[in-house]
C-alpha cells in the first residue's frame, strides 16, 4: 500500500544524510511504493542546505522549508498537503524510530480496518515518567484506552486533515480522532537512542505548557457541541444560588430586621453573573452551529471524495 512518511525537521542536519539511506535501502529492499516528506521547520544548523545537497540522489523524497519555527503541527499540515498516498505516518528526523515498525503498523490499519494506529513504546526511555503521568491524565479525560500519545503514528490521511491547526496539537491527534469517531488501534514500537542532536522536548516549561493544552482541548471536546451545557449549568447554579441567598436576605430584613448590605451586593453578582453565563450559552451555541455547518459539508466531500477513489 502506498504510504507518505511525514518528516517534520528542526535542527536535524546530522541526521539527514542517515535517514535517507535507511529510508531508500528499506524501501528499495521491500519494493515498497513509499515516499518521504521532509519540511525544515525553521532550523538554524543548515539542515535545508543538508537537504538541498544530498536529496537528489535519492528516488521518492520532496523537502520543504518554514521560514520560522511554526511547530511540529504546521510542518505536519505542511507535508500533508504535499503527499500523495491515502495513508500517511507521523516520522520524526531523529531516527529514533524504525521503518521496520512503521510497515508493522500499516499492516494492522489495513487488516483490521483502521483508521489510526498509534505507536506503544516499550522498554526503558527517558522522561518515561513524565510521559506516564501525561498519557495516564489523557485516558482518563478522554476515555481513551490507548497507552501512549506522544508516540509515532500512521493514519489515513483525512485524519490528520482534520485536526484543528494550534501549535503543538499534534500531541492530540488521538482524542480529536476518537471525537471524530476514527477507529483507533495501538502497536508496540522500539524507541532507539538518539543518534545526533538534541531532544526538542526538553525542560518544565513544556510540562506545564503540556497540561493547559490538555485542559483547553478537553474543554473544546467536551463542550464545543453543546456549549449551552456548559454555560448554562453555570448560569442556573448562579441564578440558583442567588435566589436562595436572596430569601435568606429578605427573611433577615423583614424577621430578624438585620440588613447586610455585602449579602445584597453577593445576589446582585449572581444575579447578573448568571444572566451573563446564559448570554454566553447562545452566543457558544451560534458558533458551534456555523461550525458545525461547514465541518458537515468538509465531511461530505470526504466521503464523496472516498466514494469517487
Amino acid at each position: 500500500m502506498e504510504l507518505s512518511l511525514l518528516v517534520p525537521a528542526k535542527d536535524e542536519r546530522d541526521n539527514i544524510g542517515p535517514l535517507l539511506d535507511y529510508f531508500s535501502s528499506f524501501t528499495e529492499t521491500r519494493h515498497l511504493d513509499w515516499e518521504m516528506i521532509i519540511v525544515d521547520d525553521g532550523s538554524t544548523d543548515g539542515t535545508y542546505d543538508e537537504l538541498k545537497r544530498i536529496t537528489p540522489q535519492y528516488k521518492n523524497v520532496k523537502f520543504y522549508k518554514h521560514r520560522r519555527n511554526l511547530g511540529v503541527t504546521h510542518a505536519l499540515k505542511t507535508a500533508l498537503r504535499h503527499s500523495n498516498a491515502p495513508v500517511v505516518a507521523f516520522f520524526p528526523a531523529d531516527l529514533q524510530f524504525t521503518l521496520e515498525d512503521v510497515e508493522k503498523m500499516l499492516l494492522k490499519l489495513q487488516n483490521e480496518g483502521l483508521d489510526l494506529v498509534a505507536g506503544w513504546k516499550v522498554g526503558k526511555y527517558e522522561k518515561r515518567f513524565v510521559s506516564s503521568v501525561y498519557n495516564t491524565l489523557v485516558r482518563m479525560l478522554f476515555g481513551i484506552k490507548v497507552h501512549d500519545m506522544n508516540s509515532m503514528k500512521i493514519m489515513k490521511r483525512e485524519v490528520l486533515k482534520l485536526l484543528p491547526l494550534r501549535t503543538d496539537w499534534h500531541r492530540y491527534i488521538i482524542p480529536w480522532a476518537k471525537e471524530l469517531g476514527f477507529k483507533i488501534g495501538e502497536e508496540q514500537v522500539i524507541l532507539k537512542p538518539r543518534m545526533h542532536g538534541e531532544s526538542k522536548y526538553k525542560g518544565s516549561s513544556r510540562i506545564l505548557k503540556g497540561l493547559f493544552d490538555l485542559i483547553s482541548v478537553k474543554f473544546l471536546i467536551t463542550f464545543r457541541r453543546k456549549p449551552m451545557f456548559f454555560f448554562g449549568g453555570l448560569g442556573l447554579a448562579s441564578f440558583i444560588l442567588g435566589t436562595v441567598i436572596g430569601i435568606i436576605t429578605l427573611y433577615l430584613r423583614i424577621f430578624k430586621h438585620f440588613g447586610y448590605r455585602p449579602l445584597l451586593y453577593l445576589v446582585m453578582f449572581l444575579l447578573i453573573s448568571s444572566f451573563l453565563f446564559f448570554l454566553m450559552g447562545f452566543l457558544g451555541e451560534l458558533i458551534s452551529g456555523l461550525y458545525d455547518l461547514v465541518e458537515g459539508e468538509s465531511q461530505l466531500e470526504n466521503e464523496e471524495d472516498g466514494a469517487d477513489s
